[in-house]
């Protein structure tokens, strides 16, 4: 089922999630209509507060990024394969220099900007038959993973832009938290009057 996804301005983006485990309800059912929803939206990750859930779990599909003639064949083939559900996902390092990419977000549509992250991360992980992971993650790959990551702790895409930046955009997001912006894809939007 594809669920509304929440926009910029909704409490819950703001919440640090939740940890859960295998018993929790539906837990098969959500993770398939995270997915769906994610990709009726043309998504390449999809966290759970953006469906209003404040709970640790996202979902990614990286594949679209493999299309790419600029990326060298070996992270393609990475992003090719990069499906997966993160549960009480964690990252346990970081390294390298940051590196700029545009970042965009299905909770804040039209807005797009240059965000800086570090290129290469280790992290812990439950997939969704709770089977435990630790993996290094570099390039593209680990620029969506932190981006969803973001998302589970409270934190959005544009809190990591300069104040120039933020300001430049206040009136898109103030538009967006009230409905005025033509996403798409179903849409949840906290401050539009009934």
């Amino acid at each position: 089922m594809i669920l509304p996804i929440v926009a910029y301005g909704d409490p819950v983006l703001r919440k640090v999630g939740k940890e859960i485990d295998k018993e929790y309800p539906k837990l098969d059912e959500l993770v398939a209509n995270m997915k769906e929803t994610m990709y009726n939206a043309s998504g390449v990750g999809l966290a759970a507060p953006q469906i209003g859930k404040a709970i640790r779990l996202f979902v990614i599909d990286a594949s679209p990024f493999a299309e790419d003639d600029t990326l060298e064949e070996e992270e393609r083939k990475v992003l090719e394969d990069f499906k997966r559900v993160f549960i009480n996902a964690k990252i346990l390092e970081e390294e390298g220099e940051e590196w700029v990419f545009n970042e965009g977000c299905l909770s804040i549509p039209d807005v797009r900007e240059d965000v800086w992250r570090k290129p290469t991360i280790t992290v812990e992980y439950y997939d969704e038959n709770f089977e435990k992971h630790t993996e290094k993650l570099s390039g593209l790959a680990a620029r969506v993973f932190q981006h969803e990551y973001d998302h589970i702790d409270g934190v959005l895409f544009t809190d990591k832009l300069s104040s120039l930046k933020k300001r430049l955009i206040k009136k898109k997001l103030e538009n967006i938290s009230k409905g005025k912006v033509n996403s798409g894809y179903r849409m949840r939007f906290p401050n539009l009057k009934r």
